[in-house]
């Protein structure tokens, strides 16, 4: 018999059972999108926040094209956003995404594409509350 590779329970269990699987309204004010790849196996996140006026993350959507820990850390990531202002959100990391999932260090790309995800949409969410914001900055 060949090597077997022992998936992690909670892998498996965001990859049979994904949380917010799902697009929201890309052209909406209140919501920010990140779309986010890795080269190198060729994984594609798509993550997407729905803030409220207090600043909070009311929805979170993804749709993640790889393999399952990609999928199941994309689904983690929408989970745990959910709930937290989007300062919050911007300290949740790849690590403990990783730690969570139970990661093995192969597959630790999927965790970092997730917080890379999050950062995305929460900066594309930024964007879109004062698009002046960047014009200011240029010419600062």
């Amino acid at each position: 018999a060949g090597v077997v590779n022992v998936v992690p329970r909670q892998v498996v269990d965001h990859y049979e059972n994904p949380r917010n699987v799902g697009s929201l309204d890309r052209n909406a004010k209140n919501v920010g999108t990140g779309l986010v790849g890795a080269p190198a196996c060729g994984d594609v996140m798509k993550l997407q926040v729905e803030v409220d006026e207090s600043g909070k993350i009311v929805d979170a959507r993804f749709k993640t094209f790889g393999c399952g820990s990609a999928i199941a850390s994309s689904s983690l990531a929408t989970e745990w956003v959910k709930g937290k202002t989007v300062d919050e959100a911007l300290q949740i990391k790849n690590t403990d995404i990783a730690k969570e999932l139970c990661l093995p260090p192969v597959k630790l790309h999927c965790s970092m594409l997730a917080e890379d995800a999050i950062k995305a949409a929460l900066a594309d969410y930024k964007l879109k509350q004062d698009p002046n914001k960047e014009e200011s900055e240029k010419k600062a």
